[in-house]
């Protein structure tokens, strides 16, 4: 066996104890990097990956009708179902605009302030990483909550400007089809960007029932569609973001 005459000095001016506690620690340190050096790298990066969190993109979503028991805002529960069940990464919440007064530029301030309800509303508006918008259609067009709500968050500095959004209706004829595409002229000056594909015109008063006495969606096919329009949101302003 070939000695170290650097290790027999030491071995002779140390106290056996902790000369061989440095051994011992100098064996384990050579062990710990044996054992990185072999892990491939790819199963480290996956690792750190793993242990990264991921964003959560925050969907604000707002029904155009008040009416509790909406089928438009059973459609907006769905889509947040849904989301906590399969769809990782994404959260929906309800934005109840019912509070909001109708709006009066008078009711602003000298300093460019709103009235409470309207400034709580642009924060949440503002602070959104897409939105959801159910939207019922009345006379050929959108309702009369929803526009409020659009202008109020479009006033002074708009709130919906350069954000990805999707939306969903019910309705008799044809599901609240011409709201959606109204909607879609309003984005326009809104600088709001709506996902293309797929589209959701639920025919609510068809046979079989779409949604209970309540206002639920009790449809599983039109649930699954939904899915498939909140995947197509999430990919859009997952890639809209990365543009930025």
């Amino acid at each position: 066996m070939c000695i170290d005459p650097v290790r027999l000095r030491q071995s002779e001016t140390e106290p056996e104890g902790v000369f061989t506690g440095r051994l011992v620690r100098k064996a384990e340190q050579s062990k710990t990097r044996a054992r990185t050096a072999s892990t491939p790298p790819s199963e480290s990066h996956s690792s750190m990956e793993a242990t990264a969190e991921k964003p959560i993109l925050r969907v604000v979503a707002v029904c155009g009708s008040l009416r509790k028991a909406s089928y438009n805002r059973g459609l907006l529960r769905a889509a947040a179902d849904v989301c906590e069940e399969s769809i990782p990464g994404m959260r929906v919440e309800h934005v109840d605009i019912s509070d909001l007064p109708l709006l009066n530029t008078d009711l602003e301030t000298a300093d460019g302030g709103f009235p409470p309800a309207v400034e709580a509303f642009r924060d949440q508006v503002r602070t959104a990483d897409c939105f959801l918008f159910g939207s019922p259609e009345f006379n050929y067009s959108i309702a009369t909550p929803l526009k409020n709500a659009l202008d109020w968050a479009s006033r002074g500095k708009n709130c919906w400007a350069d954000k990805a959004a999707a939306i969903v209706s019910a309705g008799g004829g044809f599901g609240g089809g011409r709201s959606q595409y109204h909607l879609r002229q309003i984005g326009v000056f809104l600088d709001l960007h709506f996902i293309n594909k797929p589209e959701l015109f639920v025919q609510a008063f068809q046979q079989p029932p779409k949604f209970d006495s309540d206002g639920n969606l009790i449809d599983a096919e039109i649930r699954e569609r939904i899915k498939q329009v909140l995947l197509s949101l999430q990919a859009f302003t997952l890639r809209f973001q990365k543009k930025d």
